[in-house]
């Protein structure tokens, strides 16, 4: 069942891009998508001192992590030193009656320290990355992702990832018309393809294929329908079909056949969410031979078939 109740976890320190990222995506949800019962919470009630040193006044501790459906760890300043038992019994508590638990940036460090990570996938900061692996050898430290989802438990990428992981939460429980709703909302994009080793270096482009590049994938996304072959996006960005694979992947992160195939399955999932087409208008509207083609993919990739998907996240009554 979707989550209703959000507990988020803000250690002495924590970092205030963080309480904004969560406090816009769960604390004021655009209309017409559930209201969530968000709380900050901490080790007791009251004054948080911040990364910024700016005080956070919080009015709750850590009961609050008892009732939540999902609870958020926040990263904080001194990560390096587990956070209190108290806490991490709490966390451990919180999973074990079946809650989500999350967190990004070096908030991934709590879940580590409390175990919930052992044998599992995670992401944190890329700067971190190396320190999470070597103190925790048990976990499968993916250096490069934006998010990992390991079901009950999530993880996210430094910064400003912790939107793309609370984006995903919002997608994977409530559909991808709500999470683009909330992206919208807060002019983000609902979802960044590639992982975070895209953001490592950015220089200032020397000449026009940045633009050029931009202008291919805007073209893209509205030629869905259009079978959409390598040769032709790179022959539009006027480029070699080498050279444009390899300045897609840097843009990116991902390479072309990736991203126009993450392309479609998310615009399928918007048609299936917001409109009555039949299933196979769909699978030609994002550039699918046949609804089998399309069914095929969906199962593969989001592991139910487009017609269950639309039962679980249809707006139209």
């Amino acid at each position: 069942m979707p989550f209703l109740s959000v507990a988020a976890y803000a250690p002495p320190r924590v970092g205030m891009l963080a309480v904004g990222v969560v406090a816009e995506v769960f604390g004021a949800p655009p209309a017409g998508l559930p209201r969530f019962d968000f709380a900050l919470c901490s080790d007791r009630p009251g004054q948080v001192p911040t990364d910024l040193g700016v005080p956070l006044a919080v009015e709750h501790g850590l009961d609050r992590l008892a009732v939540a459906d999902l609870v958020l760890v926040l990263p904080w300043a001194d990560f390096r030193v587990p956070p209190p038992d108290p806490v991490l019994d709490a966390l451990r508590a919180a999973h074990a009656r079946g809650a989500l638990v999350g967190a990004h940036c070096v908030g991934a460090f709590a879940l580590a320290a409390a175990g919930l990570l052992n044998g599992l996938r995670a992401t944190t900061h890329w700067r971190f990355a190396e320190l999470l692996a070597r103190r925790h050898p048990d976990v499968t430290v993916e250096a490069d992702a934006l998010y990992v989802d390991e079901g009950r438990v999530l993880t996210g990428a430094g910064a400003a990832a912790g939107f793309d992981l609370c984006l995903h939460l919002v997608r994977r429980e409530y559909g991808a018309a709500a999470a683009n709703t909330v992206a919208r909302d807060l002019v983000l994009p609902p979802h960044r393809d590639g992982g975070q080793a895209q953001y490592l270096v950015a220089p200032v482009p020397e000449d026009g294929e940045d633009e050029r590049l931009a202008e291919v994938l805007a073209w893209a996304r509205a030629h869905l329908h259009e079978p959409l072959p390598v040769a032709e996006l790179a022959r539009r960005a006027l480029m070699s079909r080498r050279s444009f694979a390899r300045r897609f992947a840097a843009a990116t992160g991902t390479t072309p056949h990736a991203w126009v195939l993450g392309l479609r399955l998310s615009r399928a999932e918007e048609l299936l969410e917001t409109t009555e087409l039949p299933v196979e208008e769909i699978a030609r509207l994002v550039g699918y031979g046949s609804a089998a083609v399309l069914r095929e993919q969906f199962v593969r990739r989001r592991g139910v078939p487009p017609r269950t998907y639309r039962r679980t996240f249809g707006r139209i009554s």
